[in-house]
């Protein structure tokens, strides 16, 4: 996949700006149950909502949800990673130094809102789809990958399997 360059993290003000991203499967479960309230990542879109085509990584390997992101919350990894502990007590140990590795001093807290699942495409699926399949490193806006912005496309006219608002934790 191709590797975003800084001026591709500005996000339009035209509405949530469509993304697949990786996820493992423990931390989307988790959203499911109401402990996981926020996304964090070491690089973001900013200004915009997003709308998260979700690549589930091993042992699922496929694209089957599609969560609705709030604006990204942007701030020192130390203080994003208070929002990890005020979600879950002891996630500040693990959120911090994921933020800050390399020396980075910014890191990104998505609120989740919405989480829909639907039937989805399998990995072996993907790559008939897209003639190859890997799943995206950071993430990759669609209105750049027409064949993604497709697959996802077709994703949304799959079975809805199941749905649930998120309440952000304060």
């Amino acid at each position: 996949m191709d590797q975003l360059d800084q001026s591709s993290l500005k996000a339009c003000t035209c509405g949530p700006v469509p993304v697949v991203m990786n996820l493992d499967p423990p931390w989307y479960e988790l959203m499911w149950t109401g402990q996981k309230t926020h996304e964090f990542r070491r690089r973001f879109l900013t200004g915009s909502p997003a709308q998260w085509f979700v690549y589930l990584t091993e042992p699922e390997n496929r694209l089957c949800a599609v969560i609705d992101l709030d604006v990204a919350i942007e701030d020192t990894p130390e203080q994003i990673a208070q929002i990890a502990e005020r979600m879950q007590a002891g996630s500040a140990a693990t959120v911090d130094p994921y933020l800050a590795r390399g020396g980075r001093s910014v890191g990104y807290a998505m609120p989740i809102q919405r989480v829909r699942q639907y039937t989805g495409f399998t990995a072996a699926e993907l790559e008939r789809m897209l003639n190859e399949v890997c799943p995206p490193q950071g993430y990759i806006r669609l209105d750049q990958h027409p064949g993604w912005r497709s697959v996802c496309d077709t994703l949304l006219t799959t079975p809805l399997e199941r749905e649930t608002t998120i309440s952000p934790a304060p």
